[in-house]
């Protein structure tokens, strides 16, 4: 039998900086974005974007570093595992998960890309459309995930943003055994309908060889099965995934098991300023459930409470403690 886990979750993926912005609808049409997508972009790119891109703010980010920073706001343990450059924006990120209470593991400096950093333009809508440009992250390798890391919480979250580089996919399967061995449970993110599109194959085989819990939007987990049925999807993912939680914009999320379906309601809020987030926060809360024990439908209250903060402001991570929002019957 393994040790108790000194962690509740420990996360894995690119180790950015967000730059988020707001821009008009004519921005994303100028510059040929697809509106609420990511898409991978290369130095010249991000460099071009950031010199148009205005008045902005900066913060590191990543979509499983957020989720790191959500829980630890709730006073959770919480781990992160990615690879940044001994630069001056690895040096920030770095600085800030220390901030936030994340215990970071970061992956050996035995390359020469710079930090990552992703150019973010929120429409008046308060959709993010994402230009990432990987850096360090996009040189991840099977090599850089700590064994002793990942046994040492409870799940691993893996972010699907990763997936774009044959390495990384490597890394994920040995994140995922390491965590198996020492029967800890394995989380996934879909991260981007987009994403999934390019890798549905191994995307398909994760889910059903090594995930526990799912992590996706609506549209993801229809690109993943390939239909625009909702209902035949989660038929599908029923027989892949034993636990998954999905969010539904206006109709809240819901979570799903082969035997259960709990919708969880949305909390109403007066705007949508910026979604940047929505869905690290979103996996952040239910986590934090989960390592408490709750049930499933308090593990969706958790991560609407999350996601709702902040929706509410611009960036990705939230402006006041988690753990303050949480009714006191879930608290520890």
């Amino acid at each position: 039998m393994s040790a108790d886990p000194s962690l509740d979750a420990v996360t894995i993926g690119n180790a950015m900086v967000d730059v988020i912005a707001a821009v008009d609808e004519r921005f994303l049409v100028a510059h040929d974005m697809v509106k609420a997508s990511m898409m991978l972009v290369d130095a010249q790119r991000s460099d071009f974007l950031y010199s148009r891109i205005g008045e902005c703010i900066q913060a590191s980010g990543g979509s499983a570093a957020n989720t790191s920073h959500g829980m630890a706001s709730f006073g959770a343990r919480a781990g992160f595992i990615g690879k940044i450059a001994d630069d001056e924006l690895g040096r920030v990120f770095a600085a800030d998960l220390a901030r936030a209470g994340v215990k970071f593991f970061p992956a050996p400096f035995d390359h020469d890309e710079p930090t990552g950093r992703c150019v973010i333009a929120v429409t008046p809508d308060g959709q993010r459309t994402m230009n990432t440009f990987l850096g360090a992250g996009a040189v991840l390798t099977p090599g850089d995930i700590s064994r002793e890391a990942v046994q040492s919480a409870a799940v691993v979250f893996l972010e699907g943003y990763l997936f774009d580089k044959d390495d990384a996919k490597e890394a994920f399967r040995v994140a995922a055994q390491y965590a198996h061995d020492a029967r800890r449970r394995v989380a996934l993110t879909l991260s981007d309908s987009f994403c999934v599109e390019r890798h549905r194959p191994d995307f398909l085989a994760l889910v059903r060889d090594e995930v526990d819990i799912l992590f996706a939007n609506e549209h993801e987990l229809c690109s993943l099965y390939e239909t625009n049925s909702f209902d035949e999807a989660v038929v599908k993912l029923r027989r892949d995934c034993r636990l998954a939680a999905v969010t539904r914009s206006h109709l809240g999320s819901v979570v799903i098991t082969p035997d259960e379906y709990v919708e969880v309601p949305p909390i109403d809020v007066d705007r949508v300023v910026d979604a940047t987030g929505a869905g690290d926060m979103y996996a952040a809360g239910f986590l934090v459930g989960f390592a408490r024990g709750a049930s499933l439908a308090d593990c969706g209250l958790m991560a609407t409470i999350a996601a709702t903060e902040v929706i509410g402001h611009v960036g990705p991570r939230p402006l006041v403690p988690l753990a303050t929002l949480v009714p006191e019957r879930l608290s520890r």
